[in-house]
């Protein structure tokens, strides 16, 4: 009987071990307890949304989707939420819980019409992030100052919101941004003077379509980023402290303001300029010669402004026929090919 006993007694203990391989909950989970309690209530907080059915509380956290855990310490370091189906039932203001991430790098809200509120100040305690891109939501109120402590910060992208007020001179602060994008809000006020004193050669600057005014600060002078787009707000005055041979600037978008400066006094990167457009604006003087050295330029326009004189010829720019008549349109007296002939 003890035989048998023990035979029956091994058996049934393999097999309640072999229940226990099987089962999720007696897998070694490697999410941290503490952040999936905060996913949790991240979920929560935004009512539970389809795009986070995978967040199931039986299950190891670093295989959620939308979230990624560093391979060692098994933290998460990023939360990543983004849909392509306009009807998601995530709703609601982003959640403050965010803020008890923390070793989070990279926070993206990306395509969700139903995401409202204010930008969380709980944001503010991420001392790690590197990346934070809301875009494309209906995010409102104010850009916070505060965002100007998170100094490991390197791409700061609030695209495509309703964001209104000034934008904080505060943000110049960041000493490792890479790229500043706030284009496609409702910003007023003034491009802050302060932003000519980010860390060299300074950030990426993308504010267009919003309704900045008032002029170009004289300070963005002295940084020297590859790409600028002011485009599409009510910026006026001189825009020439953009403009110099020996920056490194690749696109330089400055159309449909009401800026005015002589044009014939700028010079231009001949090397690195690819995309100059500054139509719809009141800028005046002469095409200068110095553009037909601009080597790969391929996006052109001074259409809409109150140039004079004739369209440079020759060069490795050939501004004659690399671009058409509609590049020149509406000026006050430009002529040469592709326009009517000089008289």
């Amino acid at each position: 009987m003890r035989t048998k006993f023990g035979g029956t007694a091994m058996v049934l203990v393999l097999c309640f071990l072999s229940l226990l391989l099987l089962s999720p909950v007696a897998l070694s989970e490697k999410c941290n307890p503490q952040d999936k309690k905060v996913l949790l209530r991240i979920k929560k907080e935004l009512n539970n949304p389809y795009l986070l059915a995978s967040w199931d509380p039986h299950t190891d956290c670093c295989d959620w989707y939308c979230v990624e855990c560093d391979i060692k310490s098994h933290r998460i370091t990023a939360l990543i939420m983004q849909s392509s189906v306009p009807d998601t039932n995530l709703s609601g203001s982003i959640p403050p819980s965010v803020g008890d991430l923390p070793y989070l790098e990279n926070l993206e809200f990306h395509k969700l019409p139903r995401l409202t509120g204010p930008i969380q100040p709980t944001i503010a305690k991420l001392t790690k992030l590197k990346y934070l891109f809301i875009e494309y939501t209906n995010v409102s109120g104010p850009i916070p100052p505060f965002l100007a402590q998170l100094k490991n910060l390197q791409l700061l992208h609030l695209s495509t919101n309703n964001l209104s007020g000034p934008i904080p001179s505060s943000l110049s602060q960041l000493p490792n941004l890479e790229s500043i994008h706030l284009d496609r809000n409702k910003l007023t006020g003034p491009i802050p003077e302060s932003f000519g004193s980010f860390k060299k050669p300074g950030p990426d600057i993308i504010l267009s379509h919003n309704q900045l005014s008032g002029p170009i600060p004289a300070s963005l002078g002295q940084i020297d980023p590859e790409r600028i787009d002011l485009s599409r707000n009510k910026l006026e005055g001189d825009a020439s402290v953009l403009f110099g041979s020996k920056k490194r600037t690749q696109i330089l978008d400055l159309s449909r303001n009401l800026l005015s400066f002589d044009f014939s006094k700028v010079d231009f990167p001949k090397q690195s300029l690819i995309w100059l457009d500054v139509n719809h604006n009141k800028i005046y003087g002469k095409i200068p010669a110095a553009l037909t050295k601009v080597e790969n330029l391929q996006q052109f326009n001074v259409s809409y402004n109150r140039l004079c004189g004739e369209i440079p010829q020759g060069g490795t720019g050939r501004l004659q026929d690399r671009f058409d008549e509609y590049a020149y349109l509406h000026n006050k007296c430009l002529c040469g090919s592709p326009l009517s002939k000089c008289k």
